[in-house]
């Protein structure tokens, strides 16, 4: 088990701007690949943003590409998803996945995220 702590969600109106945070207490997420997803209760958790260990290399779902950054401090252990210009449809629970052979495996415990419009 990779104890992942999410936080950083909270209201905000649309067009604004939120940095979720995730972190590891006890282990390194170096070695890592690790993503970020999100999910609308009823609806499959979907993927959003991931970013590689090795490159630092990211890639980005069509529906928050140009808006959202995912990005990794090594030295604090900790990977962020800065969000800007939110849309009401971006309201949903998001999740921090750190991956394993290619694949999300732990997963954080989710926060939410409500945009108003």
């Amino acid at each position: 088990q990779v104890p992942l702590v999410e936080s950083g969600g909270g209201l905000v109106q649309a067009a604004g701007s939120l940095r979720l945070s995730c972190s590891a207490s006890g282990r390194t997420l170096f070695d890592y690949d690790m993503g970020w997803f999100r999910q609308i209760p009823g609806k499959e958790r979907e993927f959003v943003a991931v970013i590689t260990w090795s490159s630092g290399r990211t890639s980005y779902a069509d529906s928050v590409k140009g808006r959202f950054t995912i990005s990794r401090d090594n030295g604090k252990n900790t990977v962020y998803l800065q969000m800007n210009s939110l849309k009401p449809e971006d309201t949903a629970v998001y999740y921090c996945a750190r991956y394993y052979s290619g694949m999300p495996k732990y997963w954080g415990q989710g926060t939410q995220v409500t945009v108003s419009s």
